[in-house]
């Protein structure tokens, strides 16, 4: 027997009996619940769960097709992982360091569990920490009259390299509409700033000029409207006059 530790992710729309019915499949295929959150919003009339259990490998198969028609019978949207599988990431980068530093930091001591498939970027400078840490690197130059071709290749990178989730760390150019819809969902970026407050260039600058006391960084989603995306993370720091928006 070999035990494994799964998630369950399920959104669908809200009713009664839900949880009951995807913990009781668990139990009968002797599925051990080790962590478990749901939400229900009201307003859109939605609910969302995410579970983390213990299976037998061997009962995989059966779960699933005991499943199913649950889910089905729920409209759920679902997905289940395999926790023993990272998640491929591809990273997005330009000139600056600093993000892509502290991601592949994280990386390499295990504190991000993901596999980065690729570095891409617009410049050069950075392919030197690429080659450090053995990660391929593609250099992918863009202007406005190539834009639209970087971005294909950029696509077919994702493609070829069966990426899951394209992380922008510091990536200095705006996402086409297409590029948006293509990676809908599948695209993180961080922007250093607490958002929805100073979306767009230079946050730390529009927040000094506006004297604020409290910065940020936002992970969101990346849509086709700049910085607007849905928050997935959020973190502040105070600050006082005397710091400039260096």
């Amino acid at each position: 027997m070999l035990i494994l530790r799964y998630i369950l992710t399920i959104a669908c729309p809200d009713r009664v009996g839900i949880v009951a019915a995807v913990s009781g499949v668990l139990a009968a295929h002797r599925g051990n619940i080790v962590e478990s959150s749901q939400f229900s919003d009201t307003e859109s009339g939605r609910f969302f769960m995410r579970l983390v259990f213990d299976l037998d490998q061997a009962t995989e198969p059966v779960l699933l097709e005991h499943f199913t028609p649950l889910a089905q019978q729920f409209e759920m949207d679902w997905h289940l992982y395999d926790r023993r599988r990272p998640p491929r990431v591809m990273v997005l980068v330009s000139k600056a360091e600093h993000c892509l530093n502290d991601l592949l930091y994280r990386h390499r001591t295990g504190a991000l569990p993901m596999a980065i498939t690729a570095i891409v970027s617009n410049h050069r400078e950075l392919a030197h920490l690429a080659d450090w840490h053995a990660i391929p690197y593609h250099h992918l130059p863009v202007t406005a009259a190539t834009k639209p071709e970087q971005e294909r290749r950029i696509l077919d990178l994702v493609e070829q390299t069966r990426t899951e989730l394209v992380v922008l760390a510091r990536y200095m150019q705006i996402l086409s509409p297409e590029l948006c819809r293509a990676l809908a969902g599948r695209a993180i970026n961080i922007h250093h700033s607490f958002l929805p407050g100073f979306k767009g260039a230079k946050p730390y600058h529009q927040a000094y000029n506006r004297g604020v006391k409290l910065i940020g960084a936002t992970a969101h989603y990346v849509t086709a409207n700049l910085d607007e995306g849905p928050i997935i993370e959020q973190e502040v720091e105070r600050v006082d006059h005397a710091h400039s928006p260096e």
